[in-house]
């Protein structure tokens, strides 16, 4: 049952009449002075928390104002955006509360201002105090209108040449048997045609693969960047390959038109026509590093913001580490003595290019489980605990996780830990997700406007 300030007076007011009839006298006039300071006790309370809520409210509209304001720095002047905070404001409070100053600068491209109002009491006005003051202050500094180099990162793993749909893996399986349009491996001869591998078959057959998919999801990318920088002057976009070590494709450019000829043409090495063995995240994060180096503040194009994009499956792996020194018993495989190296990443890997100022988002293009092969269940279908991840990669488990997870499961585990943040983490299971989910999580970054104060 809740009670308002006339619901309390009356109870106060029947609570003293009946203390005057109280045959102790000394006593009703005891607790009739009691009451009204309880009252004014937990009237203060409860107005002091409807004066916190409100002024919690206060600071997310203005917060809000400004995020929405400093989108549109390096468009509008000064007036105009002032103008904006104001209305986007006005929009969203109360209207007795009051924006107070508004201070642009857009060589930094950070917008601060202030806002207060007050909030009506209740019961405190039996004291005579009828309003609580409430103010607020907030600053925003964004990358969305900062200059920003954009390091796309696309893993050239095998597993990469995986069939992108589902029908496009049934068609593999059924052709060839194999749903991985290998680079290596036997020839098949289907009918009179006869198909130098795997691949060769996948493109004449016209079957999408993960790779090109990849590719689809950064030509997206790019198309962002474009939006975000119409006048091709401050986001600069690099092309990478990842394998057993990293390869720069493209370094940042402003030109994008040129980094999505680069990113199509088959012998620059990032479509489906080419694949690499290896998968060393430990040398290949430490050689991107030098290529990314130290993140700036984005204030200037000497000083650019650096974020990392990252396309991959997570495995650190080799063709040899499953098939080397395995023996076989009637048809069963033992004691592969590398299957402890195939494995995720080490996430303090990462670590290179976080700790020099610059973002991590990563894109896990999820490893599917194929139990019907003796390599898979041997390597990433096994335990966590068989790898021996702590010696062999120096790799520390989350707590709370078992080591008889698979590793094929803690892969996401791995790969959000490399990441920035939790939520520039996303994790693709199909063709569409894999393309929206790396647009999703370069927007994801652009509209991560800093609050700084």
């Amino acid at each position: 049952m809740r009670l308002g300030f006339s619901g309390l007076a009356k109870l106060f007011l029947a609570a003293f009449r009946s203390s005057l009839k109280d045959r102790q006298g000394n006593v009703a006039i005891v607790v009739a002075l009691t009451l009204v300071p309880m009252i004014l006790a937990v009237g203060a309370s409860f107005d002091y928390i409807r004066a916190y809520n409100a002024k919690q409210s206060m600071q997310s509209d203005l917060d809000a104002a400004l995020i929405a304001a400093v989108k549109e720095i390096d468009n509008d002047d000064a007036t105009a955006l002032k103008q904006k905070v104001s209305d986007w404001f006005h929009a969203q409070v109360e209207s007795s509360y009051t924006l107070g100053d508004v201070e642009i600068d857009t060589t930094s491209h950070r917008i601060t201002a202030t806002a207060s109002g007050t909030v009506p009491t209740t019961l405190m006005k039996l004291a005579n105090i009828d309003t609580v003051p409430i103010s607020v202050g907030s600053a925003v500094k964004g990358p969305s209108t900062s200059y920003l180099n954009v390091y796309i990162v696309i893993d050239r793993s095998p597993s990469m040449l995986l069939a992108a749909t589902t029908a496009g893996q049934q068609a593999m399986y059924n052709g060839i048997g194999c749903q991985f349009a290998c680079h290596t491996g036997d020839t098949h001869k289907i009918g009179k045609t006869t198909y130098t591998n795997n691949y060769q078959y996948s493109s004449e057959k016209g079957i999408k693969l993960r790779a090109d998919v990849a590719v689809d999801a950064v030509l997206q990318v790019i198309g962002l960047i474009n939006e975000a920088d119409e006048t091709h002057q401050r986001i600069k976009v690099g092309l990478y390959s990842l394998g057993d070590t990293i390869t720069e494709v493209l370094a940042p450019t402003l030109d994008t038109t040129t980094a999505k000829t680069r990113l199509q043409d088959p012998t620059a090495g990032l479509t489906s026509a080419t694949s690499t063995t290896y998968t060393y995240f430990d040398v290949s994060l430490a050689a991107l590093k030098t290529k990314v180096g130290t993140g700036g503040d984005g204030s200037s194009s000497a000083t650019p913001l650096k974020l990392v994009l990252l396309l991959t499956d997570g495995v650190q792996s080799q063709r040899e580490w499953v098939t080397s020194g395995v023996t076989w018993t009637n048809g069963v495989p033992s004691n592969g003595p590398y299957w402890k190296k195939v494995a995720p990443l080490n996430p303090d890997w990462c670590g290179y290019i976080k700790n020099q100022s610059a973002t991590m988002a990563v894109l896990y293009t999820e490893y599917l489980p194929i139990t019907t092969d003796w390599g898979y269940n041997a390597t990433v279908g096994s335990t966590m605990a068989s790898a021996s991840w702590k010696s062999t990669w120096g790799g520390t488990m989350d707590s709370g996780v078992s080591t008889s997870i698979t590793r094929r499961d803690y892969i996401p585990y791995a790969l959000a830990d490399c990441a920035s943040s939790k939520s520039l983490f996303m994790s693709a299971a199909s063709s569409d997700e894999i393309t929206a989910g790396l647009s999703a999580l370069f927007t994801q970054y652009l509209a991560s406007v800093r609050l700084t104060q």
